[in-house]
């Protein structure tokens, strides 16, 4: 069990650093973190839980980097039911303990954005369905792609945690306008269920999507990193 609350606690992480400075700080009167500051506090959350928690349960945070992992050959089928479970409990409670703090200002209205995930009239940009669609399963693939390169038992010992925050740092930069970056179920869920109607509705792509990019990701690194493959060549 000691995994899965792990998974449960690091997502809980994820979503209340990572959304909470979109909900509470980002939009802060003159002194306000901005863009770049919610993309570094999502990249920041996953670094500093990967060294917290990488040992306990490898640091998914995320489905879609569950099942990534999976088709990638790095993670047993038996284990997915149990994590996604944890990381999708560990995300609504963040989200409602976001609510509760966003609630404590006069005049919060979660209908006004609690930093959910949306396409057409719902994205930051005004981003239609097919470009929100294609930005979540090509970032989310690459995202998959450097999470199995960087823990590759090739790599520098030490240094993923590191290169997979300031992945997920650069794929918020990029993307942020878009969706509102998800490429992660879990986070997606966390926040919607409380701003309901809209949100809900459009959730199902924000599962589709990571998910479809996860498993390219992972048939993508199995063909550029495959041991034998290397071993051949040389």
């Amino acid at each position: 069990m000691q995994k899965y609350a792990a998974e449960l606690f690091g997502t809980f992480w994820l979503v209340l650093g990572g959304c909470g400075s979109a909900v509470l700080a980002a939009a802060f009167p003159n002194v306000g973190i901005g863009l770049l500051g919610v993309s570094l506090a999502f990249g920041l959350t996953v670094l500093t839980m990967a060294y917290a928690i990488g040992h306990i349960s490898g640091c998914h945070l995320n489905p879609a980097v569950s099942i990534g992992l999976w088709a990638g050959g790095r993670f047993e089928a038996k284990e997915l039911v149990p994590y996604i479970v944890s990381q999708v409990i560990g995300a609504i409670l963040a989200g409602g303990v976001l609510f509760l703090i966003a609630s404590g200002k006069a005049g919060f209205d979660v209908c006004a954005g609690f930093a959910t995930n949306g396409f057409g009239a719902n994205s930051p940009g005004q981003y239609n369905m097919t470009a929100a669609l294609i930005t979540e399963i090509v970032m989310t693939m690459m995202f998959i792609i450097v999470i199995m390169g960087a823990t590759d038992e090739r790599a520098p010992k030490g240094f993923a945690p590191i290169a997979i925050g300031l992945c997920l740092t650069l794929i918020h930069l990029v993307s942020i306008p878009v969706t509102n970056t998800s490429v992660n179920p879990a986070r997606s869920t966390g926040v919607a269920v409380f701003q309901g109607g809209w949100a809900v509705n459009q959730l199902w792509l924000f599962w589709v999507a990571p998910i479809v990019g996860a498993v390219l990701g992972a048939l993508i690194y199995k063909f550029i990193g495959c041991t034998e493959c290397c071993k051949t060549k040389e």
